[in-house]
């Protein structure tokens, strides 16, 4: 894996650390001599967590994105809970978002809307992992279910081949 892949998630997670674990740093970083303030708005603090996880997520999904230098292997039929990187990560890091953003009731109508776009992203995340693989290809004999003996007779078809195996299960029975 590169260095600039290792790099860039350090400091990213760095960055979410800090806006996780100490949000009020921001409130020194942005002090003026004149203007004291001790307390993050509920607004600031709101952004803060959501953005800590962001950042984190994508600092997660960059250390699982860039290939290494060694040659990328072919791509696996079986496809499975990792079929995308990104999926993984951006999938929890939106459920977690949708989650805190359902029970922050301080920041009015912002945290609903935050809820609704994260909820769904969740939401199409985990129906993505949930029914991962394709549909394309028949379980039990492997035919393509895209292809049709209708109209033109086609002997590889879907409906032909089931046919071949279940006569071949008959005889072997």
């Amino acid at each position: 894996m590169s260095s600039w892949a290792w790099t860039s998630a350090g400091l990213l997670s760095a960055l979410a650390i800090l806006l996780l674990l100490s949000p009020r740093l921001i409130l020194f970083a942005s002090e003026a001599s004149t203007e004291r303030r001790t307390q993050l708005t509920s607004l600031e603090s709101f952004l803060c967590v959501h953005f800590g996880i962001l950042l984190g997520a994508t600092a997660i999904s960059l250390v699982l994105c860039i290939p290494s230098s060694s040659p990328i292997s072919p791509p696996s039929s079986e496809q499975g809970l990792h079929s995308h990187p990104l999926l993984g990560p951006l999938t929890a890091a939106s459920a977690l978002s949708a989650f805190l953003a359902y029970n922050t009731p301080t920041v009015g109508m912002l945290s609903f809307l935050v809820f609704l776009g994260t909820g769904t992203i969740a939401g199409f995340g985990l129906w993505a992992m949930m029914f991962a693989g394709s549909s394309r290809t028949s379980k039990k004999t492997g035919a393509d279910k895209h292809t049709s003996a209708f109209l033109f007779g086609n002997k590889a078809s879907a409906s032909k081949q089931k046919k071949v195996w279940k006569k071949e299960q008959r005889e072997q029975k």
